[in-house]
């Protein structure tokens, strides 16, 4: 079946086809097209022994593992067709080629339905449906396991840019605010601009029109944050103007949740599903969202030239700020605490998110963690996190990040490529919590891709400071690296950098930026 194109033909002499002869048991075969994908498969055969019917019947069965792809649906392991139909059954016509699925998938199992008969099967091949992009921003250092996370996170927002930019090819393929940040930073990083991203802003907006919340008040903020980031990489005024009506209305809704006396009245506070345990912690993290929020609207309001929006958000940032709520030890809190400057980054790395790193981690608020982690210079404590979190998925045959992972997950535990050995843990459909429980569990989410855009921002040092990145503030950080360098795009063109580590410590750069960039070098 190697190199076979998907064209069927009138006849085959049977050792060039793989033949399934079902005698009272359905053959079949599990396929690994080697990484996760989005889309489904095209069936060819050639003929078979139904001359009635002139067709044959398949079982198709998708997995983002070995083990989801051999799955028997529901039980105890939750395989589902939620979202989108990875198992079922479909017809090929002789002489012909079909195809089926919708998913996201590296694994196929076939198994052929007609008993007493015989099918020659000509090829199986993974239908890919994706955009055909440049990656032209990058990330190269002398650590090769950085570059691979780097370049699978990259990989992991490129699958869930479809008609909308998707939290999950397989479950979850929705457009979700919240999630979306991560993912808009990763996409700015490697693409610099792609129209999915304001298709999907201008989705959800539409989709809930005020006084409606984005399914939680803080999932609403996120959508103010995402287009302030996004103006600021990409400068697009007039897209931004087009939002003045419903962002005003919505910032001043989340403002009037904000009592007197500086604390947030929401009925529905929510940061992530690993943090939903601690509802103190939750609770404190919002309230560090709410100051995000007002502080990043105040910005917004004064390019809308609307300084009534601007004042009022002013005046609630101070209000929330006279507030210390507790974190309860929760490190998405405590990272989101400090990034707004409420709390020192130096002393939450040192006594809330390092310790027992990365336990605790989550895939969604691991980027805040280390954003925290690297306000406060813990550039290696970083990166040795990075290593073992999302290395440790790599280390279990993931070529895409997770929905969740929590790093006791590899204690005996069998790689996804891999049908699970006796003595074993199945990895996939053994763990997971809250809505992803078993196979429903997404082995390809969008928001775990945060490590791409933190490399890029913190150990590359690039961000922009001003709208379109006029000018970008570059100040690199290299850890226990050697050596990083880099592309990044810009609406003016790439920007390439080179850091290196020299003897007595200090860091050589060497960039070239495109006219019309003023480059500021810390």
């Amino acid at each position: 079946m190697a190199g076979r194109d998907g064209q069927s033909v009138l006849r085959s002499p049977l050792e060039k086809t793989c033949n399934l002869r079902n005698d009272g048991s359905a053959p079949g075969l599990l396929l690994d097209f080697g990484a996760e994908l989005h889309g489904g498969v095209q069936i060819c055969i050639a003929g078979g022994s139904d001359k009635e019917r002139r067709t044959a019947r398949f079982r198709v069965r998708f997995g983002e593992s070995a083990m989801e792809a051999v799955s028997e649906l529901g039980g105890t392991t939750n395989a589902t067709n939620n979202h989108a139909v990875r198992d079922g059954v479909f017809e090929v016509s002789y002489m012909g080629a079909e195809e089926t699925g919708n998913t996201g998938f590296r694994f196929v199992r076939i198994d052929f339905l007609d008993e007493g008969h015989y099918v020659q099967l000509l090829s199986v091949r993974a239908v890919a449906l994706m955009y055909d992009l440049e990656y032209t921003g990058s990330c190269r250092c002398n650590d090769d396991l950085l570059n691979r996370i780097w370049d699978t996170g990259a990989y992991t927002v490129h699958l869930n840019m479809q008609e909308y930019l998707w939290d999950g090819i397989k479950r979850d393929r929705l457009v979700w605010t919240g999630d979306m940040h991560p993912e808009t930073s990763t996409l700015q990083a490697v693409f610099g601009y792609h129209d999915v991203v304001p298709r999907s802003l201008d989705f959800i907006r539409d989709e809930n029109p005020l006084p409606s919340w984005m399914s939680f008040p803080t999932y609403s903020i996120w959508w103010v944050l995402v287009h302030y980031d996004w103006y600021m990489q990409n400068g697009d005024l007039p897209y931004l103007l087009e939002q003045k009506t419903y962002m005003t209305g919505l910032l001043r809704q989340i403002a009037e949740c904000v009592r007197a006396d500086g604390t947030v009245d929401i009925a529905k506070p929510f940061l992530d599903w690993p943090s939903s345990a601690n509802p103190q912690g939750v609770r404190a993290g919002a309230h560090a969202l709410f100051v995000w929020c007002m502080e990043t609207g105040a910005k917004l309001a004064e390019l809308f030239d609307d300084s009534d929006t601007a004042e009022l958000c002013r005046q609630t940032e101070a209000r929330l700020r006279t507030v210390a709520p507790d974190y309860n030890q929760s490190k998405q809190a405590a990272a989101l605490l400090a990034l707004v400057r409420m709390l020192d980054p130096q002393k939450v790395n040192d006594e809330v998110i390092a310790p027992d790193s990365p336990k605790g981690y989550s895939t969604f608020y691991g980027y805040y963690m280390l954003k925290a982690r690297g306000e406060a210079g813990d550039v290696k404590g970083s990166l040795d996190n990075i290593r073992d979190y999302w290395g440790g998925m790599l280390s279990l045959g993931a070529t895409s990040f997770w929905e969740d992972f929590d790093i006791d997950w590899l204690d005996n535990a069998a790689p996804i490529d891999e049908l699970t050995p006796e003595g074993k843990v199945d990895v996939h459909g053994n763990y997971g919590g809250y809505c992803y429980q078993g196979y429903r569990h997404s082995l390809c989410h969008g928001w775990a891709s945060g490590p791409t855009a933190w490399l890029t921002e913190y150990v590359l040092g690039i961000r922009p400071v001003e709208p379109g990145c006029r000018t970008i503030r570059i100040a690199p950080q290299l850890g226990d690296l050697e050596w990083a360098e880099a592309t990044f795009p810009t609406p003016h063109g790439k920007v390439t950098v080179k850091h290196e580590k020299l003897a007595d410590g200090t860091i050589h750069s060497d960039i070239d930026a495109p006219e019309g960039i003023k480059v500021i070098k810390l």
